[in-house]
């Protein structure tokens, strides 16, 4: 299945009409990337060599030798140590902000929308902080910039047809969601941040947005205070904890946890969200394909007479063969992203991951630490605390 069919495919994320006016006229892309720090994110940079309708017209890297080694790879002639310099003079349409420390986010997203960007794509996790969150889409708003988060499994077409098995009763009444990091070196608080951010992403697609939160962060088994916050690694700020353990309240009333322990040896097996029914459960692993299995019958009662297995959930339903050729390679280089911000910006529309779920999900970061701040009380959302919370305490 080639693009123009893949497109035709999911008539809730794109048209044939946007896409054949995207087409028409290239749209011209401005990567920025840091080399060294968080350096061009995961194939925020690759992603504009597989559309067709853009062509990359010039990137941004502060480290020389970064920027050598990067023209060279996107087979681009113009490159800047600084990118503000390369706005100024591109003027791109659209902006790729690629670098995974995300001190940098802030004002490189403000700069891009000052330049006159139509649209952003920016990897996650969004931004530092809920004033920075704030500050960004005030901006993006006033200007009619439309940004887009590097959540990739929210751009999955498997998405509604889960939902619509949900509604239908596929897992009877469901009763709650889980989810874990990855739970390797960065277990705990950085795992939140880096990883979580995915997970909370697909929990409030299916429950809505979050209401409230309690949460508990440990260091080393004992609750952290002000003497184990330090600076995180990738431009998180101030960060503490290597065990998080929180629960949220969604607006469908679901409570959906979240867990991550450093270390916990399960070799990633836990990174996913589960949602758990009376008749079952449905189980993603992020950023595989199938991203989603069914796990049909009680998952409170393992002497059924009938053996079960997990069965792939896919476009076309369960344990249904993949009807959309390599939809997990589009999935993976961001090109099915790609092209929904394209088509976002044609049909005037908000990206399927936004700057408003950008800002959901690092409002459910801070909020763990909120709670935990206020010795695990249940905080209401959206939270006052528009700063890093663990630099009030």
């Amino acid at each position: 299945m080639n693009r123009r069919h893949l497109l035709a495919s999911l008539p809730a994320v794109f048209t044939a009409s946007s896409f054949a006016a995207a087409a028409d006229a290239k749209l011209r892309v401005a990567v920025i990337g840091h080399t060294g720090r968080g350096n061009f994110g995961h194939g925020l940079d690759t992603m504009w060599l597989k559309i067709p309708a853009v062509e990359i017209v010039a990137v941004a890297d502060a480290d020389e030798k970064g920027l050598k080694a990067e023209l060279k790879k996107l087979g681009v002639e113009k490159g800047f140590a600084d990118y503000h310099a390369m706005l100024a003079e591109v003027k791109p349409e659209i902006v790729a902000i690629g670098p995974r420390h995300i001190d940098q986010h802030r004002d490189m997203l403000l700069a891009a929308i000052q330049a006159g960007a139509r649209g952003i794509y920016i990897e996650k996790p969004f931004c530092r902080s809920l004033a920075e969150a704030d500050e960004v889409i005030a901006a993006a708003d006033k200007a009619g910039t439309k940004i887009a988060i590097a959540h990739r499994n929210r751009y999955h077409p498997a998405l509604p047809v889960i939902a619509k098995l949900i509604q239908e009763g596929v897992i009877g009444r469901v009763l709650e969601m889980r989810g874990r990091g990855k739970e390797d070196a960065r277990g705990g608080s950085l795992d939140l941040w880096v990883l979580g951010a995915h997970i909370f992403n697909l929990a409030t697609y299916f429950g809505g947005a979050p209401q409230a939160c309690s949460a508990t962060v440990m260091q080393d088994g004992k609750p952290i205070t002000k003497a184990d916050v330090k600076t995180g690694d990738e431009g998180i700020g101030a960060l503490a904890g290597n065990e998080v353990h929180a629960r949220f309240e969604l607006a469908n009333g679901l409570p959906m946890y979240f867990d991550s322990v450093q270390n916990a040896g399960t070799k990633e097996a836990g990174f996913g969200l589960q949602i758990i029914g009376t008749k079952g459960i449905i189980d993603f692993r992020i950023d595989q394909e199938p991203v989603a299995h069914l796990f049909a019958g009680s998952p409170f009662n393992p002497a059924m007479k009938e053996p079960r297995q997990w069965q792939a959930i896919t476009t076309a339903g369960v344990n249904q063969p993949e009807p959309i050729a390599g939809l997990g390679k589009q999935l993976s280089s961001h090109e099915t992203a790609g092209l929904d911000l394209i088509a976002a910006m044609q049909e005037n529309r908000a990206p399927l991951c936004d700057a408003e779920q950008g800002r959901q999900t690092i409002e459910m970061i801070s909020a763990v630490f909120e709670s935990h701040r206020l010795n695990g009380q249940r905080v209401p959302l959206p939270l006052k605390t528009r700063v890093n919370p663990l630099t009030l305490l």
